[in-house]
């Protein structure tokens, strides 16, 4: 089960999310306001430190991809991670965007779990996206993701049934309610924002690492089927 948490804040919580066994590091590379958020040189300082110990993921919510290009080619992800608004970038964009990314970079869409056509869309995107990611949605973040609730695991179930690509499980999870969300979704790996972040105070975090652990451990936790 791949685990992967947002977000680290510098090259060192980074290294420091790797050694608590997490296997994708998510990084926020912007200036708009997002959770988080670092500049692109602290999130390229992060990928560099992470090459050959983990996999790096840059998320952008961004509907320009001319930007959406010029912000991967300045960090270098191993993964882009696409969590605009729910059709701000369709599937005939990101197939155009795939041709202006430095070559070997893959791309994770991000969907919006209850959303209108959301089962369609997940199809529609595993023809052109590496991964999906299913997540929760709130107006009051920009983007698809860092809601900090759960949705509705079955609809997610049913996705990752019908979609031939590896799907990460996101949205409100927890070292408490992982294994219960791995039960009943079966995905590919799964992801925590919120449920393992430390605030900070004015809307600041850090990521506790005691429940970073504790997450590994839980997702581990539960056998194949």
């Amino acid at each position: 089960m791949i685990v992967q948490i947002y977000t680290a804040q510098s090259a060192q919580e980074a290294i420091a999310l790797v050694e608590r066994g997490v296997d994708h590091v998510g990084l926020t590379p912007t200036t708009i306001g997002l959770p988080g958020q670092i500049s692109e040189t602290v999130a390229a300082e992060a990928v560099a430190a992470l090459h050959g110990r983990g996999t790096s993921v840059a998320l952008s919510v961004e509907t320009d991809i001319q930007e959406i290009a010029r912000m991967a080619d300045a960090v270098r992800p191993d993964i882009l991670h696409l969590c605009g608004e729910v059709g701000a970038v369709d599937v005939a964009a990101v197939r155009e965007l795939r041709a202006l990314l430095p070559a070997g970079m893959q791309v994770m869409q991000a969907i919006a779990v209850g959303a209108e056509g959301d089962l369609l869309l997940a199809r529609a995107y595993a023809e052109v996206a590496d991964f999906l990611i299913l997540d929760s949605y709130t107006p009051d973040v920009q983007g698809v993701g860092a809601a900090g609730i759960t949705h509705d695991w079955s609809r997610s179930a049913e996705i990752v049934a019908t979609v031939d690509v590896p799907v990460i499980l996101a949205g409100g999870l927890s070292a408490e309610n992982v294994a219960a969300a791995i039960d009943a979704v079966r995905p590919w790996g799964v992801d925590s924002l919120t449920r393992t972040n430390r605030p900070l105070g004015e809307g600041r975090f850090e990521k506790d690492l005691d429940a970073v652990a504790a997450f590994v451990t839980a997702a581990a936790s539960v056998p194949a089927r």
